[in-house]
């Protein structure tokens, strides 16, 4: 394919994945105030025996939030078929015996990203908010806004759900034999320290929010270095360290 032919190649998986997108949208909003009060319940859980409640400033406040929310929800819903339009853009450029991983990965990719967001919403969201309404007191009352909330709750989704990629992007990266399963190990130790600078960008600046996206960092990128040991690209062995095998097994 020409350069051109990339670019309205890119150009139509976009429009689809906009597409599946708006749908998923649509069949959301009819629901937006169940998906309203499911994202809004792990802080209203806390708020409720101390009084306190979730306000907002502006009058269409609400109304913008439950669209948002509706949206962010068809986002999820329609992830499958945005995973593949994505995976599929990358197939050319891919020998035969690979692309047949294609859908597999497509859907692995959705189910480690609705994953890695349950897990953001049943595990790190209760520690989280626990530990911020812990400096509540008689004269500082927690009152958060529904936009401030809105966009925290889900930019730690969205972060949770893309770090549970990581398995699968080892994956995909050994069966190419860019890496292999020994060169990360060899790094693991780096993998270890960027799993905590990654942790200190993406949630906020307490040692719970760091600690749960850190440890789950770590974990998958040694459940990534098992995939690259199954599934990857076996280095062959070159000239000399044949001959050494050979002498050391005579």
């Amino acid at each position: 394919m020409t350069f051109t032919e990339h670019l309205n190649e890119l150009r139509v998986r976009l429009v689809r994945c906009i597409i599946a997108a708006f749908v998923g949208l649509l069949v959301c909003y009819a629901f937006a105030e169940q998906l309203f009060m499911m994202l809004m319940q792990p802080l209203i859980t806390l708020l409720e025996p101390s009084g306190g409640s979730l306000i907002y400033t502006g009058l269409p406040e609400a109304f913008f939030t439950h669209l948002k929310v509706a949206a962010i929800a068809g986002l999820f819903v329609a992830s499958p078929y945005i995973f593949y339009q994505l995976w599929m853009f990358i197939a050319p450029g891919l020998y035969e015996g690979e692309r047949k991983y294609m859908i597999p990965i497509a859907l692995c990719s959705a189910l480690c990203f609705v994953a890695g967001a349950l897990f953001g919403y049943y595990v790190v969201f209760p520690f989280g908010f626990q530990f911020f309404l812990g400096y509540a007191s008689d004269v500082i009352k927690p009152m958060p806004s529904v936009r401030e909330y809105f966009s925290f709750s889900t930019s730690m989704l969205f972060a949770f759900g893309f770090i549970f990629e990581l398995p699968l992007f080892m994956f995909f990266l050994s069966i190419l034999g860019i890496v292999t399963h020994q060169t990360l190990r060899k790094y693991r130790k780096f993998a270890i320290l960027g799993s905590f600078v990654v942790a200190a960008v993406l949630t906020p600046p307490d040692v719970v929010s760091q600690s749960l996206m850190a440890g789950p960092l770590c974990i998958l990128y040694e459940v990534g270095i098992w995939v690259a040991y199954a599934f990857g690209k076996k280095r062959k062995e070159s000239p000399a360290e044949d001959d050494a095998t050979a002498e050391a097994k005579g």
